[in-house]
C-alpha cells in the first residue's frame, strides 16, 4: 500500500515511548509517506524514556493541522508535557477541526482530553488513564485497536500492529 503524497504529524516531547514514535515514523515512512515530528520547539531535542533522543522537525505553532493527512500521538509521559504548551493543544484542535485522521496510543489520549475530541466517540488507551479517558465523553473499551471514524486509539505497543494498519488503511 503506497502512501506516497500523504503527510503525516508525529507529536514529540520529552519522556515519549520509544516503540511508539519510532515505529510508526519508520512504518510510515516504508509505506511512502512525508513524516514530521511536531513539538513545542523546532529542531530540538527529546529523549524517550530510556533516553533514546529525537529531534523535532517543526514547532507546533509553525504548521497547522490542515497541513496534514493524519497526526499520531504517541505515549510514554510525553502527552503530560505536550498539553502544557498551548501551541501542541492548539495544533491538535486544528487537526480536528481539518477533520484529518487522529491518532493516539497508550497515554497519547491524554492529549486529546485536553480538547473535545472524546466527546461520545468510542476509544481506548492505556488502562491507568481509562477514566481519564472516559470523564472526557468517551465509550471506553479494552480493546488493542478502536476505530471511531476518523479517531484511531490503542492500548499499548504491543497494539502496534493493528494500530498502524488502522492509521495506514485510513489514509489510503
Amino acid at each position: 500500500m503506497s502512501l506516497e503524497g500523504k503527510h503525516v504529524a508525529i507529536m514529540l516531547d520529552q519522556q515519549y515511548q520509544e516503540l511508539e514514535v519510532w515505529y510508526p515514523l519508520y512504518r510510515l515512512i516504508e509505506a511512502g509517506a512525508k513524516v514530521s515530528c511536531v513539538a513545542a520547539k523546532a529542531g530540538a531535542e527529546y529523549s524517550s524514556k530510556l533516553g533514546y533522543p529525537c529531534v523535532s522537525d517543526v514547532a507546533a505553532s509553525e504548521v497547522r493541522g490542515e497541513d496534514f493527512d493524519a497526526v499520531i500521538v504517541p505515549g510514554g509521559w510525553c502527552p503530560d508535557f505536550m498539553r502544557r504548551d498551548e501551541s501542541m493543544v492548539n495544533f491538535i484542535r486544528q487537526c480536528i477541526e481539518a477533520d484529518i485522521v487522529l491518532a493516539a496510543i497508550c497515554h497519547g489520549p491524554w492529549m486529546l482530553c485536553s480538547t473535545d475530541a472524546l466527546k461520545g466517540r468510542r476509544a481506548t488507551s492505556f488502562m491507568a488513564i481509562r477514566h481519564d479517558v472516559i470523564n472526557a465523553g468517551a465509550e471506553w473499551g479494552d480493546e488493542e485497536c478502536v476505530v471511531d471514524g476518523k479517531l484511531i486509539t490503542a492500548r499499548k505497543p504491543d497494539d502496534l500492529p493493528a494500530f498502524m494498519k488502522a492509521i495506514i488503511d485510513a489514509l489510503s
